[in-house]
This record gives C-alpha cells, structure tokens and sequence, in this order.
C-alpha cells in the first residue's frame, strides 16, 4: 500500500522552486546587461562581460530551478518507484534511505551555504549599490533561498515517517 503525502508536504514542495526563482531572475538581469544597480569598489557599475560569464550565470540559474524541482521526488510516486523509461532500474522501489540520506545532506548543505553566503547581506557592507531600492531587492531575492533548506529537512522528514517508519508490506504471495 502506498502512502500519499501529507497536503501540506506537497504545498510546501511545490513553493520551493518559487522560494529559488527571485534570486535566479535577479541574476538573468546581470545577463542581458543590467547592472542591477551593483557597484565596483571605484562607484561604477558593475556589468558581467563576457559569453562564458554569461553562460556560467544562465547556468547557475537552471541548475538551482533543477535542483529545487528534485524536492517534488519526496511527495510524488517517481519518489518511491523509479520511471519506467529509466534504463536498467525503471519500475523497481526507491529505497527509502537512497531519498533520505541525499535530501538531509542536501537540506543541512543549504543552511550551512546561504548561511554562510549572506552572513553580511543585512548590513551596508555587503555589496555595493547605487541607492536602496536595488540592495532591497537583491537582498530580498537572494533572502528566500533561506527557506530552501529548511524547507528540504522538513520533507525529507514526512517522507521518512511514510516510508522508511512504516516500509510498505508485502502481499501474501
């Protein structure tokens, strides 16, 4: 018998892409050549030149929206049984600590990474910009990757108490 996940797992699930998506917007601004009213240290503004830069910052992007969708694995079946079309183990059981165990790491490695990364973003200090609207708006974007984190340990959590708490039985053969 499978579980289905609590409402309140899939919600939150659901809301962490949108948790990622301020601060993945607010880099494609430096992209298409706003200075998003960054500063160097002279009091120039600040422009990301370069394809390869560019490149990496659209990447940047695309690789945290794909990470923030793998939280959807803790709430949905493709959690718990591997899709048919994946060559070789399609259609077997997701075993529960193969989710567990990278999703905890995953969820402490984002408290300790944004943590650390905006450890000065609240003061004067951290960046400069050419007026407050724009480190108001940087800071607010980049502040909801806060949530990511908790957010992850909290589903891996009610994925744990469905699956690795109470493992599936088996039918009588």
């Amino acid at each position: 018998m499978q579980s289905t996940a609590p409402r309140w797992a899939y919600r939150l699930a659901h809301a962490i892409p949108f948790f990622v998506l301020p601060s993945s917007l607010w880099r494609l601004g430096l992209v298409f050549g706003s200075s998003m009213g960054m500063l160097d240290a002279t009091g120039q503004p600040t422009y990301i030149h370069g394809f390869g830069l560019k490149l990496y910052v659209v990447g940047l992007s695309l690789v945290s929206e794909a990470l923030a969708l793998t939280g959807l694995g803790l709430v949905h079946r493709w959690g718990e049984i591997v899709p048919r079309w994946i060559p070789l183990i399609g259609g077997r059981r997701v075993a529960p600590y193969a989710a567990i165990i990278p999703a905890t790491l995953g969820g402490l490695s984002l408290i300790a990474l944004w943590t650390f990364a905006m450890r000065n973003a609240y003061t004067d200090g951290f960046l400069y910009f050419t007026n407050d609207f724009w480190q108001y708006l940087m800071v607010g974007s980049y502040s909801l990757l806060h949530l990511w984190g908790p957010a992850l340990l909290l589903l891996t959590w009610s994925y744990h108490r469905r699956h690795a708490l109470h493992p599936r039985v088996k039918a009588p053969i």
